[in-house]
């Protein structure tokens, strides 16, 4: 399919849909064509997939490229963000493959966490910096709305789900040790992943509704039965994953409201503390599409 530049009279995208491993591209996709973009973070992780889906226009984006090309350290998270903003996005429904760090939260079960815990080491986690400070608030990471949503399309489709809980975000490539494991499940935390923190971050400074549908595919290295798993079974559990967060994908995409409530819009707007004056110019147009409401065209 033939690559296209986004044009000025292009509709906006209302949602953007990040798939995780296992998920590279979303069913049901009316009218849909590749949009490559460059952004000054350089470019995202693949061409995003523009289309309608349940009647909302979404774009569609494989986190680690099509093929699974990216390590989790690898994805240019910034680019993948402000691509999304670019094509107009207001919310990010992001879908991961997680282990679980609890009993109760099964393989092929869905978690939509309300909160992250971030394990990763020197991942640029921000747009900001290089003559502009903003500093976030971030003690909420998830759009109540948007976790809303997806708990009800959860509920909608009949899938074994929990709402709420912690995200570890850890580093990886590499899985975590059994001490490691042990650990995080005494800190409190639910379930482990590699990537979604980042994603979270950088949405609230795009003032972009943002919430994670976790695919739990196995239990983390703590659980007694981790060792008996063979990779036939996860890679089953994956695909199962993967046909059911399709299917609530689009039942959120579908009962998403069209209007947002939420303070996610208005994340910048007490942020920036650098001194408008001493801004350089070449930051102000590199962020233009974020804090041009805030500081006016440069």
């Amino acid at each position: 399919m033939p690559s296209k530049k986004v044009g000025r009279k292009a509709p906006p995208v209302e949602i953007g849909i990040i798939g995780g491993s296992g998920l590279y591209q979303m069913p049901g996709l009316l009218r849909p064509r590749e949009v490559r973009l460059t952004t000054p973070f350089g470019r995202p992780s693949d061409a995003y997939m523009v289309g309608e889906l349940e009647g909302r226009r979404v774009a569609f984006l494989a986190r680690h490229g099509r093929g699974h090309l990216l390590l989790p350290g690898e994805v240019p998270f910034r680019a993948n963000i402000y691509g999304l903003k670019q094509l107009g996005a207001e919310r990010i429904i992001s879908v991961s493959a997680v282990g679980s760090l609890r009993e109760n939260l099964k393989p092929l079960d869905m978690v939509v966490p309300s909160q992250f815990f971030d394990r990763t080491r020197g991942r640029v986690s921000t747009f900001f910096g290089g003559g502009i400070v903003a500093h976030i608030g971030f003690a909420d990471p998830v759009c109540p709305a948007v976790q809303e949503t997806l708990a009800s399309a959860c509920l909608a489709t009949g899938v074994s789900y929990s709402s709420g809980g912690t995200y570890l975000c850890m580093e990886g490539p590499a899985f975590s040790t059994r001490a490691e494991s042990n650990v995080y499940r005494t800190w409190g935390m639910d379930v482990i992943g590699m990537t979604n923190l980042q994603e979270a971050k950088l949405a609230r400074e795009a003032e972009i509704c943002y919430a994670t549908l976790a695919m739990v595919t196995d239990y983390d290295c703590w659980h007694p039965g981790h060792d008996a798993v063979t990779v036939d079974q996860v890679i089953e559990y994956l695909n199962r994953n993967v046909e059911n967060a399709q299917k609530i994908i689009r039942s959120a995409v579908q009962t998403l409201p069209a209007e947002r409530t939420c303070k996610c819009a208005s994340a910048l707007a007490h942020a920036i503390l650098t001194d408008r004056r001493r801004i350089p110019a070449a930051v102000r147009k590199r962020l233009q599409l974020l804090v041009g409401k805030y500081l006016g065209r440069s």
